[in-house]
C-alpha cells in the first residue's frame, strides 16, 4: 500500500472531525447560539446538503487541476469555513460556515478516493479505499470524542479552532506526501477534458441503484448517530461526561468494521452489503426497544458502529464497478451518501420533536430494511451470473 494513501486518510480525518463535531457538542452549541437541540441537529443537515449539492459542482470546477493541486485548494476553503464556524456570532452565520466546509469536504472525499484508487495496485484497490475511509473511522474514534472533550473543557468554539489547527498540519503533509500526478498517470485535467463522457455514465440504472443503496445505508446509521448524545444521556441515563468515552468505543467499533469490510469488499461486495444492512436493522431495532437499559444501549450502539458507515469500502467498490473510478463519480456517490446524512439527521430531528428520542432509532431500522430491498435485483443478477457457464467473477474496479 503506497504511503501516500495513508496521507490522504489523514486529510479525511481532518474533514470528518469537523463534520462530526456538531454531533458531540449539541447541548453546548444550543446554549451558545440560542438554539434548540433539533436546530443544532439541522446544522448536520446543512453540512450534508452543502456536500450533496455543492460538492459535485466544486469537483467540476477543479477538474482541470491536478489532483494534489485540487486537494490544496480544498484545504484552503475548508480552513476558511472552520475559522468562520469558530468565530460565528449567531446561528445563521454558523449555518453559512457549515455550508462552506460541507462543499469543500465533499469534493475532497471524491478527489481523494479517486486518487487512492489510482495510486494502489489493482488487486488492493478495495483495501486502498478502506485505508482512506479509515480517516473517517478514526475521525469517529478520536476526532469526535476529542472535539467533544475540548468543547466541554474550553467551550465549543475551541473545538472548531482545533480542527483549523489540524487542517494546517494535514495540508503540508499532503503537499509533501502525495505525488503530483502527470497526465500519463491520470492527473492534470484528464477528467475535465471529457466531462460529457463522465456524465454519460450516470444513465446506468445499476449505478443509480448503487447510489440509492448507499443513501439508505448512511441514512439508517445517521438517524441514530446524529442523536447519540441526547439518547445516551436522556434515555440510557449516562452522565454528560461519560459520552466522550462511549463515543470512543463507538469509533473503535467503526475502525474494526471498516478493516473487515475492506478485506472483503473486492470479492464479496453484495454479500457484505446484505449482511451489514440486516445486522444494522436488528441493532437499531434492539437499541430502540432497550435504550433505557444502559448495558443494552451500549451493546446495540457498538453494533451499529460495526455495520453502519463501515460499509463504505463495499459501497464504493460497487459504485466504481457500475460506473468508473473518476473523481466526479466518487463525488456524486459521496453526495448520495450525504443525502443519507440529511435524511437521517433531519427526519430524525422531526421524529424526536414528534415522538421522542426513540423515534430516530426506529427510523434507522426502517431505512435499513428499505436498503435491503434495493439489493434484491442485484442479488438476482448475481445468482443468474453464477448459474451461467463461463461467467467471470466480479472484477476489481478499473481506474
Amino acid at each position: 500500500m503506497p504511503r501516500s494513501v495513508y496521507v490522504l486518510a489523514f486529510g479525511i480525518f481532518a474533514m470528518v472531525t469537523s463534520e462530526f463535531a456538531v454531533a458531540g457538542l449539541m447541548p453546548q452549541m444550543a446554549r451558545g447560539l440560542g438554539a434548540t437541540v433539533p436546530q443544532i441537529g439541522y446544522l448536520i443537515t446543512a453540512f450534508a446538503a452543502a456536500m450533496a449539492l455543492g460538492g459535485p459542482v466544486m469537483t467540476v470546477a477543479l477538474s482541470r487541476l491536478r489532483p494534489r493541486d485540487a486537494l490544496m485548494t480544498l484545504f484552503a476553503v475548508f480552513l476558511a469555513g472552520n475559522v468562520l464556524a469558530a468565530a460565528a456570532p449567531s446561528y445563521p452565520v454558523m449555518v453559512v460556515a457549515r455550508i462552506i466546509t460541507g462543499v469543500a469536504s465533499q469534493a475532497f472525499f471524491g478527489v481523494t478516493v479517486s486518487l487512492a484508487v489510482r495510486l494502489a495496485r489493482p488487486e488492493v484497490r478495495g483495501r486502498a479505499i478502506a485505508v482512506v475511509m479509515n480517516g473517517l473511522m478514526v475521525g469517529t474514534l478520536l476526532g469526535l470524542p476529542l472535539s467533544t472533550m475540548i468543547g466541554e473543557r474550553f467551550g465549543w468554539r475551541a473545538a472548531f479552532w482545533a480542527v483549523g489547527a489540524l487542517t494546517l498540519v494535514a495540508a503540508p503533509a499532503t503537499l509533501r506526501g502525495v505525488p503530483r500526478l502527470t497526465r500519463a498517470d491520470g492527473g492534470g485535467g484528464a477528467e475535465g477534458a471529457d466531462l460529457r463522457g463522465q456524465l454519460a455514465v450516470f444513465r446506468d440504472v445499476r449505478l443509480l441503484s448503487a447510489f440509492l443503496t448507499s443513501t439508505l445505508i448512511i441514512g439508517a446509521t445517521f438517524s441514530a448517530f446524529s442523536y447519540l448524545n441526547p439518547i445516551l444521556t436522556g434515555l440510557a441515563g449516562f452522565a454528560t461526561g461519560a459520552v466522550p468515552y462511549l463515543l470512543v468505543a463507538y469509533g473503535a467499533a467503526t475502525v474494526i468494521g471498516n478493516h473487515v469490510v475492506g478485506r472483503l469488499a473486492d470479492r464479496h461486495t453484495i454479500a457484505v452489503l446484505v449482511t451489514g444492512l440486516t445486522l444494522n436493522a436488528v441493532f437499531l431495532a434492539g437499541f430502540a426497544l432497550l435504550a433505557h437499559v444502559s448495558v443494552a444501549a451500549v451493546a446495540f450502539m457498538l453494533g451499529v458502529g460495526l455495520v453502519g458507515v463501515t460499509m463504505n469500502p463495499a459501497m464504493a467498490t460497487r459504485v466504481q464497478r457500475a460506473g468508473n473510478a473518476g473523481p466526479l463519480v466518487n463525488t456524486v456517490h459521496s453526495s448520495f451518501i450525504t443525502l443519507g446524512v440529511m435524511v437521517g439527521s433531519s427526519v430524525g430531528g422531526l421524529a424526536v420533536d414528534a415522538y421522542g428520542l426513540r423515534a430516530p432509532l426506529w427510523l434507522g431500522a426502517a431505512l435499513a430494511v428499505l436498503g435491503l430491498l434495493t439489493l434484491l435485483p442485484e442479488r438476482g443478477r448475481s445468482r443468474t451470473a453464477a448459474t451461467e457457464p463461463g461467467t467471470a467473477k466480479e472484477s476489481v474496479p478499473s481506474a
